[in-house]
Order: C-alpha cells, then sequence, then structure tokens
C-alpha cells in the first residue's frame, strides 16, 4: 500500500475523533438526568427511567442509526450521516453513562452525607468538595473503558456513508485488493488512538486518588 492510500485511511481520523466526542458528550451530558431519575424517591421516576434505559440499551447502535438517518432523516426532518451517527452512539452512551454515575453515587457510603449533614456544610459545599472529587475517582475507569469501546463503535458511520477510518479503509481496500493489510492499518489507528486515552485516564486516576487520600 502506497503512501497515497495511507493518506486516504489517515483523513477518517477526525471524523472518527468527531463521531467518538460528540456522542459521548451528549452521552454524559443525558446520563445526568437519567440517573437523578434513576435515584429519585418517586417510583414513577425510577420506573420511567429504567424503562428508558432498558429501551436505549436494547436495541442494537447500527438499528438506531439506520432509524434516525432512514426513518427520521428520509421524512420532513432533515437529518445528516454524522448526525445521526452522533445522535445514535449518545443515546446508547447517555444509557450506559447513568448506570456509571448510579454505581459510583451508591460507591460513596451513606455516613459521609450523614457527617457532611452533622457538621452544618452546605449543600453546594458537600457534594463539591466531598462528593464530586470520589464520584469522579469511581466514574473515570468505566467511563474511559466505554470511550474507547465507542470509539470502536464508530465505525457504524461507515454504513451511511460517514467517510471515517472504517469507512477509507473499506474504499481503499476495493480499490487495492488488499484487505489484511488495508484493514490491519485501520485497526492499528484504533489501537493508537486508544493508548493516549487510557494513558490519560491512568494519570488523572492517580491523581484523583493522591488527591481524595489527602
Amino acid at each position: 500500500m502506497n503512501q497515497e492510500y495511507l493518506f486516504i485511511i489517515l483523513g477518517g481520523i477526525p471524523w472518527t475523533l468527531a463521531i467518538t466526542a460528540g456522542a459521548f458528550v451528549m452521552g454524559a451530558v443525558l446520563g445526568i438526568p437519567l440517573c437523578a431519575m434513576r435515584v429519585s424517591r418517586s417510583w414513577l421516576l425510577r420506573y420511567t427511567s429504567s424503562t428508558i434505559i432498558l429501551f436505549l440499551r436494547s436495541i442494537p447502535p447500527i438499528v438506531w442509526l439506520f432509524f434516525l438517518y432512514f426513518g427520521i432523516g428520509s421524512g420532513y426532518i432533515q437529518v445528516g450521516p454524522v448526525e445521526a451517527s452522533i445522535v445514535a452512539l449518545g443515546l446508547i452512551t447517555g444509557a450506559n453513562m447513568s448506570e456509571i454515575y448510579r454505581g459510583a453515587l451508591k460507591s460513596i457510603h451513606i455516613g459521609q452525607w450523614e457527617a457532611s449533614h452533622a457538621l452544618n456544610m452546605p449543600r453546594w459545599s458537600i457534594f463539591i468538595d466531598i462528593m464530586v472529587p470520589q464520584l469522579i475517582r469511581v466514574i473515570l475507569p468505566s467511563a474511559t473503558s466505554y470511550a474507547i469501546g465507542l470509539l470502536k463503535d464508530s465505525a457504524i458511520a461507515s454504513t451511511v456513508g460517514v467517510t471515517e477510518i472504517a469507512f477509507q479503509a473499506n474504499f481503499v481496500s476495493r480499490r487495492l485488493f488488499q484487505g489484511l493489510e488495508v484493514f490491519a492499518v485501520a485497526g492499528l489507528l484504533y489501537i493508537l488512538i486508544s493508548l493516549p486515552v487510557a494513558a490519560l485516564a491512568r494519570y488523572s486516576d492517580s491523581v484523583m486518588r493522591a488527591k481524595v487520600a489527602r
């Protein structure tokens, strides 16, 4: 494979990163109200949230993508391939992030809340100064693992014409009739992108653990 075709595959990196980042940010934000509903004292909110989460997680990402792009996008609402990919993956990410948030909340012993209230600390101070550092420390490893998985799932965007890494690799392999070499390069690119994310997460986790320990 010559340099020209290598650059074609490399040209898919920005779209892969854009879809991954967009879907993760959307999911991280969407997961907050879903988690709040899930731990609410209202049985109606808990039931509604658990139903939404189950619904979002039960349908494969590619089905969501086709529903948004070929279904809704073919009607009065125009949905582009990139937007459809971000929203499809973002919805599923929101459901999964809400469960990650809920698990983090459960990891904090109720005694910490009671002790903070006994000291008459303001609610905002309890949450920001005591709870948030611990929540981030618990959330970070799971969120990072999910983000790396999301990076790989972004390849489904190629099915609707987004020129990300998988799409470009498929294009080059058809031109060269060299599937093994071309997709080996594509796989290597996914690994090279994932490694800095994992390294940053490990560093951030060590810093957060040190702060919590103090």
